[in-house]
Formats: structure tokens, sequence, C-alpha cells
């Protein structure tokens, strides 16, 4: 599905041109303009990225490639990137080669034909090498949109201190019941559980880990399935986290990321988190007094199955462009960032989630007990457990055949609007919140042209 210019930058809403950023280069500008390398320079490559890791890959990379020069620039973090990445894409200047893109979102560009299948350069043949639920993810419509850069498989962190005063053992509650009654306990004891203001990202990865597949897209981009309402596995969710609404098991006042969420899990007034596996350099920047305090364990599922879901994690795309030189330079870093084991471990030692398979598996990375803090000081945050083995099996059980809106960008940022104050102030159910949710996102996909289920 081919969208014109006005079109595509409506699907994320009306933005203004980021002149600053849209300045910084172009993966579609002409050889001469864009750093694209004449004889004896070098090809220079724009990638644009708000991970800390990444930067870090830079100089072992012009080490093998010489005639490579990469610039990482920090264009803001996923929504402020995408806005700016749009304008610039549709603008037709000001586009970086390579794009840092979230899983959730890389499907609004790949059916905007924003990005390039990396089929081309033997990306497909790397279904091995990263897990189930990364690879799925860059997986679309029968070809490799992106590489797999990090991942974020669904996991339960939580203080040991906490939950030893209310008697409960997390690694001992496996079913969606069982989370209600330690949630009890865990009140009782002056604590929540946990929190939750309303987040989407959450929202999709817990209905997702209970089994709902409420979207999907055809394969030409034209049609849309939203079955939110009608998916039995979201009124599971729906149904469960009302309860713990409704009884004030949860800390629903507390914004995710805020000072006051930092605060709540460096005192333990917020117990535990139900997140992704890139939450514990978080964990020991955010909550420095939860040291020695927290461990990890498996997420509790609806009915105690052991399956699991993603929360975060995010690719690497190459912008398309018709510089088949300049493209294959941009290949040759990406491939080195989240394929090349040297690349990868660079990133992995400064405190990205691996998506590949060898490292999960590898005794250096399973035998973790510690954090190294800024400074160069190491932190057994887990209390010597070695967390890794449990995020690796975490990894290992995700779950493949959840599928993203093709602008599921928007979808997110009106979650909050429709069903906000399910959580705030409590004035409607979270199925009514999630009902709203379905119409906007349904009238919303006709207005932008496509066919509804």
């Amino acid at each position: 599905m081919k969208f014109t210019a006005k079109k595509a930058i409506a699907l994320t809403g009306a933005i203004a041109m980021m002149a600053g950023v849209a300045a910084c280069g172009s993966g579609s500008d002409t050889a001469g303009d864009s750093g694209a390398a004449k004889d004896g320079e070098k090809t220079e490559i724009l990638v644009w990225s708000w991970d800390s890791t990444l930067p870090r890959t830079v100089e072992g990379f012009e080490k093998e490639n010489p005639d490579i020069k990469v610039k990482v620039t920090n264009a803001g973090t996923n929504k402020d990137e995408y806005n700016a990445l749009n304008n610039a894409i549709e603008g037709g200047s000001g586009a970086p080669d390579i794009a840092q893109i979230e899983y959730y979102a890389l499907p609004e560009y790949q059916i905007r034909d924003y990005v390039m299948d990396l089929s081309e350069f033997g990306a497909d043949k790397f279904s091995d090498f990263y897990t189930p639920g990364t690879w799925s993810s860059v997986n679309l419509n029968g070809g490799v949109y992106a590489l797999p850069m990090d991942s974020g498989p669904m996991a339960w962190f939580y203080n040991k201190d906490v939950f030893d005063k209310a008697g409960v053992d997390p690694t001992q509650v496996r079913t969606w019941d069982e989370f209600y009654d330690a949630a009890k306990k865990v009140k009782a004891a002056g604590s929540y559980i946990t929190s939750d203001s309303g987040d989407a990202g959450f929202f999709d990865s817990m209905t997702w880990l209970a089994g709902a597949k409420p979207f999907a897209t055809s394969e030409d981009g034209t049609q849309v399935t939203v079955n939110l309402t009608g998916d039995k596995n979201v009124k599971t969710f729906t149904d469960f986290w009302q309860k713990l609404i409704d009884e004030d098991l949860i800390d629903t006042k507390t914004v995710g990321w805020s000072d006051d969420w930092n605060k709540g899990l460096n005192d333990g007034s917020i117990a535990s988190l139900l997140t992704g596996a890139w939450m514990p350099y978080n964990l020991l920047s955010g909550a420095p007094d939860g040291d020695g305090k927290w461990r990890i364990a498996q997420m509790p599922t609806a009915d105690g199955s052991e399956t699991n879901s993603e929360n975060g994690g995010s690719s690497l795309a190459l912008i398309k462009t018709d510089d088949k030189a300049k493209a294959e330079a941009a290949y040759k870093f990406m491939e080195y960032a989240c394929h090349n084991a040297e690349g990868i471990k660079t990133r992995v030692d400064g405190g990205a989630f691996p998506a590949d398979n060898d490292t999960l598996a590898s005794d250096d990375f399973l035998s973790m007990t510690s954090l190294t803090d800024a400074d160069g000081n190491a932190h057994e945050y887990f209390g010597g457990q070695k967390f890794n083995e449990e995020l690796a099996k975490a990894a290992a059980n995700v779950s493949t055949g959840y599928k993203f809106l093709p602008f599921e960008v928007y979808a997110r940022g009106v979650f909050a609007d429709d069903a906000g104050a399910a959580y705030t102030d409590k004035s409607i159910t979270l199925a009514e919140g999630v009902e709203a949710w379905q119409k906007n996102l349904t009238d919303y996909a006709e207005q932008q042209g496509y066919t509804v289920k």
C-alpha cells in the first residue's frame, strides 16, 4: 500500500518540521550530498539512535572498515524520533541511512515502504541466530525489514525484602489468580505489588501474554483487523486487571518513569514490576537503595502455562534509498552492531539485553551476578542471583504470532485518552475504555483509507 506524503504524515499526527534534526543528513540524497564515497574518500553513514550502547560499536566497526565513517545522532526517543523521521522522509531530505525503530513501530514503516527488505543482503538466513520473538518481529510480509538490536522479554522483578515481609515467594506464584492473592498480602504489608497508570505498551504485552491476537494487517497493507472487544483473551486480562484496580491492589496514580515512580521502587512502596528484560540497569540507577534486595522470576500467566511476551526492544532498519553503495555500507554497520559477535558483546557489556541466541546461551552471560555502574563499581543488585539465567529463560518462552497495527505509534499515543480514566479516576471500567479505544482505532483506520474488519 503506497501512501501520499499527506497521508503518511497523518499516520502519526500533524507535526511541525524539525529543521534542526532534518539538517543532519539524508539517506536519499545524491552521492555528492549524502556522504557516499568518491575516489579515495570514505562513505559516511548517518544513524539515528537513542540507545546509549550503539555508539560504543563505532570504533570497532571503523577499525574493520576504514573506508566507512559512522555518525550516530540522537534524534529523540521513540515517538520523537519517529515524528522527525517521517518528516525527513516525506520532505525528501534529512533522513538518516539507518534508524533505530522499536518492534511495535516497524510494521508502519514496512507498510509505507520506507525501509528496505534486508533479504537481498542475506539477512533472511539469520532465523536461527535470533530469539523467536525478535525474529518474528522483523519478519513482515515475507521480508526481513530490520535486524533485531535488543529484546524485552517480560519478567517479574521484585523486592525480596517486601515479599518476605508479606509472606509471598514469587517463584511459586504461577497464575494470575495466585498473583491476585499475592497482591492482597503485599498490600497488607504496606506496599503495592506493582503500578500501572495506563500504559499502552504494558497493555499490549499483557494481552499478548494472555494469548490475545486483536490486530492483523493484510499482506498488501489495505486491510486491518481491530478486534479488542471480541478477543476472549483480551477480556481475560481486562477482567483480571479490573479486579486489582477495583480493590486498590495496584498503584494507578504513580506515572511510570517519573521521579515518584523511582522513589516508590527505591523505598519499596512499589514492590515489583512486570516489565522487559532491559530493566536491571534502570533499577540500579533509579532505585539505588534496592541494591541486594531485588530478584527476578518468571511471569505469572493466566493459566500458569509456561509462555511469555515481549515488552519493548528495538531494531535497526535501513531507510530506503536508490544509492546501492551507500545501502551496502550502511548494512555492514547494521550487521556489525546486531549480528557480529564483537559488536553484540560491546553493546551487551554496556547494558543492552541481547536478541541473539548465542549470547543468551553463553556461560559469561548466564553466570553474571553483578551489574557495573557508570563509575565502574560492581553491584550484586539481585542478591547474587544469576539473573540472566531467568531472563534467558524468559526470552526462550516468548510466543510468536502477536501482530502490531500499521499505525501502532498513533494507537499507543491515544490509549490514555480513551482508557486512561479507568486507571486515574475510575469513572469507567477498563473494558469500557478498551471499547472506546477500539472505536478510535477503527475510525482512524478508515480515515486513513484502510478497510477494517
